[in-house]
């Protein structure tokens, strides 16, 4: 049996200019421009957003502390890799809040391998305890386009958000018993 669903991209989305990138889920699309217009439609829909970035999810090595803490050669600083530099991002999850569950850009890095990249991003970032690291090469992430800010956000600021709060419907579904009743 084969597998039938498309490949799943995660998603970063910066809500405004200045602020980092935040993983705020993934999406499935045949490519990277289909991944970002289905990000768009799933998470633009009412946040502000400034930019949107997609990356295959293949292509994000994820460790956790605990993973990182317990492997001997990652310990030792062992090189991964002796091939030519690329630039990778780096994403860290710092806190265990409920409000704050994604892991959000810390910054690029120039390095052999993914692995090498984790290394100086651990000593170069890790003054903040940290849960969740995520490293990417940069070549492997779609950026919307400046160009296209207009065509892909615009619409989501002229959508009134209402908090679950401003809908009656218990109190009418009460009123419709007590009637009923």
């Amino acid at each position: 049996m084969t597998d039938t669903q498309w490949p799943r991209y995660e998603v970063f989305q910066q809500d405004k200019e200045g602020r980092p990138h935040r993983n705020v889920g993934s999406v499935h699309a045949v490519d990277a421009e289909m991944a970002l217009q289905n990000a768009r439609d799933v998470f633009v829909r009412r946040p502000q957003t400034v930019n949107l970035w997609v990356v295959l999810a293949s292509a994000v090595i994820a460790k956790s502390r605990q993973e990182i803490d317990s492997d001997p050669a990652f310990q030792e600083k062992t090189e991964y890799s002796s091939g030519s530099e690329q630039s990778f991002l780096i994403f860290r999850k710092t806190t265990h809040r409920q409000s704050m569950t994604y892991v959000s850009y810390a910054g690029k890095i120039a390095a052999a391998s993914p692995m090498t990249a984790l290394h100086i991003a651990v000593d170069r970032f890790g003054d903040q305890e940290t849960y969740v690291w995520w490293v990417c090469p940069e070549e492997a992430v779609t950026v919307s386009d400046e160009q296209d800010i207009e065509s892909m956000f615009d619409q989501a600021h002229d959508k009134s958000y209402r908090m679950p709060r401003e809908y009656r419907l218990l109190s009418e579904m009460m009123q419709l018993k007590r009637e009923s009743d």
